[in-house]
């Protein structure tokens, strides 16, 4: 039905508009108030309004043309008679579904060739009919309405098309093996749907499977006690009833645009990932489309291993400038399987604004510290919604942040002084790793070169005795210099030496294995205390705020188109 999503922003600022031929499953990821939620609203406003809503995140969506035997073919599965009280207009027929997230009946009059031009040339202006009939086909899921799907909804008559997803279920063998493999492995229990409430079916978690179809399907005193062992999934936890409800729905469903807005609510990660895994495998092949805004890297994991094609939006807002890029599937791809990446949840990084990568675990979690200061004291140089990760040397700084930065996340990476010593293929890896252009690598590598000499000339230990101010006043002008080269690129160097050298005022001392406790313990932790170690001018703090303004810049180096 939907063919193609023209959003209002690019990759950055200076690009053209992210057009998107649709997948099955669309995904939009990135940080809060992104605007990732109100892309689903935007959405479900072109399929569903008359007038197309002027959206702040999409610009257009396109519609396939039915063909008119389809599109007939359809109208024959919901059209009712009208009711003694109901009038038909000329030229109208009577359309009836079941809303499955409130279980309430919708009918619709609609006039019939009026549907019937609108769903062939579906990209005009107005849509008065086709927007009404593709109303019925639209579900759109919050953290409340989803758990209404496990709800007991009426049998119907099983002589005719199912009129919602448990009847469709109920009748439907295959699909109903399909989903109780999949609850099964999920929960150990088997999913089965009880008819003995006559005239409504209702969904059970039972702990064995039923024997036969007429043990699950019966009235009789068999089916009665099999059904009566078994758990209402009305007394199941909200997490069951969310995995299930959405599952069944998507499985057997009939609706051919679903919106879920944060799917993992309620689920733990392992049921995250399989719930996307499985919701992914489901449209495969099928002419439905999908679209999710989620806050989970567990659920985006399962759905890029579901097998479906599947489109990954990152959006990005920061109340001035927009952007919205598509994430290639082969990037993504090694951020999961790499194990230095997996290992410390670089794929979390589509949910922040930016990262910061550092060498080590003990440097991580003191940067993070000292940005959570700065933002605590609202002072403008902390840096918001920053994730922090650790890499295992300064080699391994830039195998992190050159995957994210393809994926259009300003990660930056900060190095000890000693990244002077790294000559040929390791200093190339910030080079590299930073997207600094090629032809500046020889000049950078020259200057790198004579900074060390420099270093080496005054006979001291450019990590642990002052780093840069170790040098002559003239040297210490061209290093600085250089540095700030460098941080055009998000390339972060302590000037100082090493994070050791940082606060020196607190007379912690150098001693690596105790450092970290100890400048914690003397920084203090509650800032209601006068012992409270606050932010100052210079020193580390201006260090971090120097970060915040390559991340901050809409013009920042380093990133590629």
């Amino acid at each position: 039905m939907l063919s193609r999503l023209l959003l209002k922003a690019g990759s950055s600022p200076t690009q053209p508009q992210l057009d998107l031929p649709l997948a099955p499953v669309t995904i939009f990821v990135g940080p809060n108030n992104s605007g990732k939620s109100r892309a689903l609203m935007e959405i479900e406003g072109w399929v569903t309004r008359v007038q197309p809503p002027d959206g702040q995140v999409v610009s257009r969506v396109e519609f396939e043309p039915w063909t008119l035997a389809a599109l007939e073919d359809e109208i024959s599965k919901i059209q009712v008679e009208p009711a003694l009280t109901e009038t038909l207009n000329p030229d109208c027929i009577l359309l009836g579904k079941l809303r499955p997230q409130d279980n309430s009946a919708a009918r619709l009059q609609i006039h019939k060739p009026g549907l019937l031009n609108e769903a062939q040339n579906p990209n005009l202006p107005n849509r008065h009919q086709y927007s009404s009939f593709l109303g019925l086909y639209t579900l759109r899921l919050d953290g409340k309405n989803r758990l209404a799907l496990t709800d007991q909804q009426p049998t119907g008559d099983l002589q005719k098309t199912a009129p919602n997803h448990l009847a469709h279920l109920f009748i439907d063998n295959t699909a109903r093996a399909e989903v109780r493999r999949i609850v099964f492995e999920a929960f150990g229990k088997y999913l089965v749907i009880d008819p003995t409430n006559i005239g409504h079916l209702r969904l059970r978690l039972s702990s064995r499977p039923p024997t036969d179809e007429r043990e699950e399907k019966g009235w009789d005193s068999v089916s009665q006690a099999f059904h009566g062992d078994a758990t209402l999934i009305s007394d199941a936890s909200d997490g069951v009833k969310a995995f299930v409800g959405m599952l069944t729905t998507l499985v057997a469903g009939e609706p051919k645009i679903m919106l879920i807005d944060e799917p993992e609510a309620f689920l733990h990660p392992s049921l995250c990932a399989r719930l996307g895994k499985e919701i992914t495998s489901a449209l495969t092949g099928t002419n439905r489309r999908l679209f999710v805004a989620t806050h989970s890297a567990s659920f985006l994991m399962g759905c890029v291993q579901g097998g479906a094609p599947i489109n990954i939006v990152r959006l990005t807002y920061d109340y001035s400038t927009a952007t919205a890029r598509l994430l290639a599937k082969d990037k993504l791809t090694p951020l999961m399987r790499n194990p230095l990446l997996r290992s410390i949840g670089v794929l979390n990084a589509l949910f922040y604004s930016a990262v910061i990568v550092t060498e080590a675990d003990a440097d991580r979690a003191f940067y993070q510290e000292i940005n959570e200061r700065l933002l605590l004291d609202k002072d403008p140089r902390g840096i918001e919604g920053c994730l922090f990760l650790n890499a295992q040397n300064k080699q391994t700084v830039w195998d992190i942040v050159r995957p994210l930065r393809e994926l259009g996340i300003p990660a930056a990476g900060i190095v000890d002084i000693d990244v002077l010593k790294e000559g040929g293929a390791v200093w190339q890896k910030p080079m590299v790793g930073a997207f600094v252009p090629t032809l500046s690598h020889p000049a950078l590598a020259t200057e790198r070169s004579a900074l060390l000499k420099a270093f080496e000339a005054t006979g001291k230990d450019m990590k642990r005795d002052g780093g840069t101010q170790v040098l002559s006043p003239s040297d210490r002008e061209a290093c600085t210099n250089f540095f700030a080269k460098l941080s055009d690129y998000g390339i972060f160097v302590v000037p100082s030496g090493e994070i050791e050298a940082w606060l020196p005022s607190l007379s912690v001392g150098r001693n690596k294995a105790t450092w970290l406790t100890t400048i914690f313990q003397v920084m203090g932790e509650d800032p209601s205390t006068s012992t409270y170690v606050r932010p100052s001018v210079g020193d580390v703090w201006d260090f971090i705020g120097g970060i915040r303004n390559w991340v901050a810049s809409p013009t920042r180096k380093g990133i590629p188109d």
